[in-house]
């Protein structure tokens, strides 16, 4: 189901400890809500990627103790920067340190920068491109991912990969990236969305 308006702020887990999601409501009640199902199903950390809103108050006053880290970007279909992807694994790590936590990353709608530092979350855990695209889609089917070759290759530049790998990894990518879009009727209704 490709339904915009089901998947927007829809938690869906893509491994038992990494889940994505759009953002929360902006009326307070609904707020707090939707902020309960967060943490009736255990989420204990939130990345927060959106350039365009900071959740730190709101979440302060209603959940002191989860764990908050805002590394926002703009959703403008320019390459993203290392230090984006260095900031979001950094937090990451931090909350995979706990063997009990869950960490919700997510944007503004869920489509492209939660997404893909989800991807890259999942290329550092040991993941294969493929398998961590196929995973992102099946539990988010609205997910673009529309900066996975910028995760890809932050993985690649930390990782000193070979250039052979490269080349088949970023053919891989580029290859699932062109089999999939947005469903024009949803593309309209939230233009550089994600």
């Amino acid at each position: 189901m490709t339904d915009f308006a089901f998947w927007h702020r829809r938690l869906c887990p893509v491994t038992d400890r990494l889940l994505l999601s759009g953002d929360l409501p902006y009326d307070e009640d609904e707020q707090t809500e939707a902020l309960g199902k967060w943490l009736e199903v255990g989420i204990t950390h939130i990345l927060d990627t959106r350039a365009e809103g900071d959740g730190n108050a709101f979440l302060s006053r209603h959940a002191p103790d989860l764990r908050y880290a805002r590394v926002p970007t703009e959703d403008d279909g320019r390459p993203q920067p290392d230090r984006w992807f260095d900031d979001g694994l950094t937090f990451s790590w931090a909350a995979f340190d706990s063997p009990n936590s869950r960490l919700l990353v997510h944007c503004a709608m869920g489509i492209n920068r939660g997404p893909s530092m989800a991807f890259r979350i999942l290329l550092e855990l040991g993941w294969e491109p493929l398998a961590a695209l196929q995973a992102i889609r099946s539990a988010r089917p609205i997910a673009d991912v529309g900066y996975a070759q910028d995760a890809l290759d932050h993985y690649h530049r930390t990782h000193d990969i070979k250039a052979a790998m490269r080349e088949e990894d970023r053919g891989i990518v580029e290859a699932w990236l062109r089999g999939y879009e947005i469903p024009t009727a949803l593309a309209s209704e939230c233009p550089g969305a994600g």
